[in-house]
């Protein structure tokens, strides 16, 4: 088989090990010299091969690769960015795989969650439509744990520890105030629809020393008498409570209770806000003091304190990614 080139993109909100995926793709490429020529790199994302500007990897040094697998979030940026059906905007594809025909684009690796996988699909059926040889693989990463078929994912372990570690650290600067100061502490973390991370929190707990929880789901609608009579027991079995709540949390009619109006470019609704609601719950009902924070963009950043099984994995799907499509596996996910 004749030599090309690849392409390889991050798509979607980035994670503390998505370069090492980056790494295993470029560094396995790299070995495959026989087969692929450059990994080009689109800058944020699809957008990068819809507008031409693509990084050519070649041009970086051995250690600058190696040096993907301890940098966090996304090194070439990533992106947002919702490929309409091909019947409504035919000219976005055309525009894809003019790029493609221009660097001699051989393999499409698409780096990202469920939206980046749909992505990456109608990618290489276009390419079969358009009668343009390409083969598609997709890459997973996803911190909220959500991926069909997938025992877990990568992004999701390094934020289930760094939930874990904050919540118990946090637990331990609450009861050592409790006795003349703040009685309830609320961590609002990411999770739409899936409670993975909220459930991460749980491991704050242990036997020798019990943290008092109280974990809010997306899965579960949010039950106030319930949640107050748990917190309030809580309080007066430790002098304080823990409570960690899902960004996704649904009120008893369905609705998000922290729906900020407005929608992100795949349709989703914005979240954020439901930590100080249910805070002020706390407050207002029980009449606890409290203090809330919103993991937010900390969570899914911290390399600092990555786990290392996640980073591992990361790396092992990238390189995974690249053996599938040498091996002529084409719109598939490892």
């Amino acid at each position: 088989m004749s030599k090309r080139n690849a392409f390889y993109a991050q798509s979607g909100g980035v994670t503390a090990v998505i370069n090492a995926s980056a790494a295993g793709v470029i560094e396995t490429a790299r070995k495959h010299k026989d087969r692929i020529g450059k990994v080009y790199a689109g800058r944020n994302g699809i957008i990068g091969a819809l507008t031409e500007d693509l990084i050519d990897t070649s041009q970086e040094t051995p250690a600058a690769i190696r040096a993907l697998r301890h940098t966090p979030s996304g090194a070439f940026g990533s992106a947002r960015y919702k490929l309409k059906k091909y019947e409504d905007n035919p000219a976005q594809y055309e525009r894809l795989i003019e790029v493609f025909r221009a660097h001699d684009i051989g393999y499409f690796f698409y780096n990202g969650g469920n939206d980046s996988a749909d992505t990456c699909l109608k990618v290489s059926q276009i390419a079969e439509k358009m009668g343009y040889p390409l083969t598609a693989v997709h890459v997973p990463k996803t911190v909220d744990n959500d991926l069909p078929i997938t025992d877990n994912c990568p992004g999701f372990g390094s934020v289930a520890k760094y939930v874990a570690v904050s919540m118990r650290e946090a637990a331990f600067d609450v009861a050592s105030m409790a006795k003349t100061s703040t009685r309830v502490f609320v961590l609002e973390v990411m999770g739409r629809h899936a409670g993975w991370i909220t459930a991460a929190a749980g491991l704050a707990d242990s036997p020798d020393s019990p943290i008092p929880l109280v974990l809010l789901f997306p899965e579960i609608t949010f039950d106030e008498a319930k949640f107050l009579a748990a917190v309030d027991a809580k309080v007066k079995a430790f002098g304080y409570c823990c409570v960690c709540v899902s960004e996704g949390l649904k009120s008893p009619d369905g609705q998000l209770m922290a729906e900020a109006g407005t929608r992100d470019a795949f349709g989703h609704a914005q979240l954020g806000g439901v930590g100080p609601l249910i805070a002020k719950l706390a407050k207002d009902k029980l009449g606890y003091k409290y203090h809330w924070a919103v993991a937010d963009y900390l969570q899914r950043a911290a390399r600092h304190i990555a786990s290392k099984t996640d980073l591992d994995q990361a790396y092992a799907v990238g390189k995974a990614a690249v053996e599938l499509a040498l091996a002529g596996r084409h719109a598939v996910m490892p």
